[in-house]
């Protein structure tokens, strides 16, 4: 039977502290951390990993049409007197989206109930709020970490030792993606 390890914390505790750390490792790629922490986070993130690269062309594409308000330069939209009216114009726009097969769709979720939602905020202080973006990271390991990892059979992250913390000695290594 397969244990896990506790770190000290309460199971909520213990569940939250994973999933941040591998929202972080997904997200930026390496973290530093305690050797059993990153054992644990290891466990989690290849098979996150495993499922992205299974499922990475589960898909299919689709032609949809959608109805856009026309705007003018400013980013306002352009109004036409319609019957006594101002009412906004529309132009019919055709995309191209790509549609999940169901199995992808699975994943898609099982992938989101280990991830945390990432929010970019830009460093700057003048356009702090207007510049927040939302990181798709589902779309991040469907079309950068499945490819890059299909044809690999596991061992998708890596720990490296760098010694012990000055404060109470715990071994803290850094666990990066291959």
């Amino acid at each position: 039977m397969a244990k896990k390890r506790k770190l000290g914390k309460t199971a909520s505790q213990r569940k939250a502290l994973l999933r941040n750390q591998v929202t972080a490792l997904i997200y930026k790629g390496r973290i530093v951390t305690t050797l059993a922490r990153a054992k644990e986070v290891q466990k989690i993130a290849e098979g996150l990993i495993a499922i992205a690269a299974k499922e990475k062309d589960n898909y299919e594409t689709v032609t949809v049409s959608a109805k856009v308000p026309l705007k003018d330069k400013d980013g306002k939209r352009v109004k036409e007197v319609v019957d006594g009216k101002r009412v906004t114009k529309f132009e019919i726009v055709e995309k191209e989206i790509k549609k999940d097969l169901p199995s992808r769709l699975h994943a898609r979720h099982q992938i989101l109930k280990v991830l945390y939602p990432v929010t970019e905020v830009p460093n700057t202080k003048a356009g702090r709020k207007r510049g927040t973006v939302k990181v798709d990271l589902v779309k991040k390991m469907f079309e950068e970490y499945g490819p890059k990892y299909v044809n690999r059979n596991g061992g998708y992250t890596r720990i490296i030792k760098i010694g012990q913390r000055k404060g109470d000695g715990a071994l803290e290594v850094v666990l990066e993606l291959v």
